[in-house]
């Protein structure tokens, strides 16, 4: 991968691939080697982006069946663990909305939910549409609707340890 590419085409996103891996991986190894994976299947498959959709819903679609992938593989390994750690070239901002504490609180109880939930309400949290989420999960807008406000309620009683 070139240098060129990763600093226009991945760096600008990588934002979104951190959330991604975050969200799917177990440890700081686990969140490393999910970042890596992600960034080089999006130079390695960047000649099938077609431009029916933004890049950056195409980077999010890469990077979930990435980390999807990486953790049907990695099925063995359950122990929760949120990386607080980026490479040292990206900027995260996630930091400015959520103390460390709550922001930890918030990925263990989103790392409780199934792999699809996870990725809608992570979808979500970027304040992608209904149109849009439904677009990169292959679903339909008003299920994603009803689907996100369960999510909702499920994160809120995770959250307050109300369920396990």
């Amino acid at each position: 991968m070139s240098h060129d590419f990763y600093t226009s085409h991945i760096l600008p996103h990588a934002a979104i691939i951190i959330k991604i891996c975050r969200a799917y991986s177990n440890s700081q190894e686990d969140f490393e080697d999910y970042y890596q994976e992600v960034c080089l299947q999006i130079w390695r498959s960047r000649n099938n982006f077609s431009g029916k959709s933004e890049w950056s819903t195409w980077i999010y679609r890469v990077s979930l069946n990435v980390c999807l992938t990486l953790l049907k593989k990695d099925k063995k390994n359950a122990n929760t663990f949120v990386s607080d750690a980026i490479p040292k070239d990206v900027q995260d901002d996630s930091q400015t909305f959520f103390k460390k504490g709550s922001l930890n609180e918030l990925y263990k109880a989103i790392k409780q939910l199934n792999e699809i939930n996870r990725a809608i309400i992570l979808l979500y949290l970027e304040e992608k549409s209904y149109q849009e989420i439904a677009s990169i999960m292959g679903m339909n807008a008003n299920t994603i609707g009803v689907r996100i406000n369960r999510i909702k309620e499920q994160l809120k009683k995770l959250v307050h340890g109300k369920i396990n």
